[in-house]
């Protein structure tokens, strides 16, 4: 493939075999590393897809100022589209966030607002909403925006199908629920039986990128009749899950890539044959800092506490 820039290889990810995840020979579990995209996760997909909707709705100018509540994979994606397009951009970011994502929307020439950790994504998206009042803001707001789920409907669920045709299950970690949504409504159309399973964090567990529904906020674009099952997964089952992922794979992915692949694992376990396909979101290269794939088991789940999953 050749592309005209950096944007044109967005998407087209592949989607490869985890023989050793699955408890049962007759059940394939088939991964789609999105860590392949050009800033190492899926939010690659929704950034650009945002920036050009807005761009041919002409709510952007040179003028203007992008604006966007973060937990860091979406903040990078729209710096790599938004240096390419000639906007500035400000992300509203939880002040815990890894060292590696600072660093790289420094490095994009990105401006950081922080909202205090301890509250989350929800009290990023917040602190964005109150300084969206300000004109010289144009907030893209992935959790509402329409063309989230566009994206993955498009693209991300359009390569699924044409990839695995198979699909019986897709299964993919519960954040603004755009993945959950785009390719879910996807594949569905393409197979009327297969099921929608979102990985969910445990109640009352801060995980950033991956929410809670019962803890209050439930993303715009999120239609929950879309989904079938919605599992819940705990740090510590997630961390297990991405060093497994590491050992016996050879796949370095994010913690929120562990969460997906635990929920996998579950819903593999109660079938007796089929086709499963999980979304890993990004891979493990922004959360080296976190100290998750390396030593005591015990030491590093705990020191997880607080940090950033996706």
């Amino acid at each position: 493939m050749i592309a005209d820039n950096i944007l044109g290889a967005i998407g087209h990810t592949p989607l490869v075999g985890l023989p050793t995840m699955s408890p049962s020979e007759s059940v394939r579990i088939y991964a789609k590393l999105e860590g392949m995209n050009p800033t190492g996760s899926m939010k690659d997909r929704i950034a650009l897809r945002m920036v050009e909707d807005a761009e041919r709705a002409g709510a952007l100018s040179q003028d203007k100022i992008i604006l966007e509540p973060t937990s860091g994979n979406t903040g990078i994606a729209l710096a790599m589209v938004c240096k390419l397009r000639g906007y500035r951009l400000t992300c509203v970011m939880p002040d815990n966030v890894s060292t590696e994502r600072r660093q790289i929307l420094e490095m994009f020439g990105a401006d950081m607002v922080f909202s205090p950790g301890a509250e989350g994504s929800n009290g990023a998206i917040r602190l964005a909403q109150e300084m969206s009042s300000d004109p010289k803001f144009h907030m893209l707001y992935q959790y509402g925006n329409p063309a989230n789920p566009a994206a993955h409907y498009d693209g991300t669920g359009a390569e699924i199908v044409r990839d695995c045709p198979s699909v019986d299950v897709f299964v993919a970690g519960l954040g603004t629920g755009g993945t959950l949504m785009g390719c879910g409504r996807r594949i569905k159309e393409h197979n009327a039986a297969a099921q929608v399973v979102a990985a969910e964090p445990e109640y009352g567990e801060l995980v950033y990128g991956l929410r809670n529904l019962d803890e209050g906020f439930v993303p715009p674009v999120l239609d929950v009749t879309v989904l079938d099952r919605r599992i819940k997964v705990s740090t510590r089952n997630a961390l297990l899950a991405t060093r497994e992922l590491l050992s016996q794979e050879a796949i370095f992915s994010g913690i929120s890539s562990g969460a997906a692949l635990h929920v996998a694992r579950r819903v593999a376990a109660g079938m007796e044959s089929g086709t499963i396909v999980v979304l890993l979101p990004d891979g493990g290269w922004k959360y080296m800092s976190t100290g998750a794939y390396a030593g005591d088991f015990e030491t590093a789940a705990a020191r997880l506490e607080g940090m950033i999953w996706a």
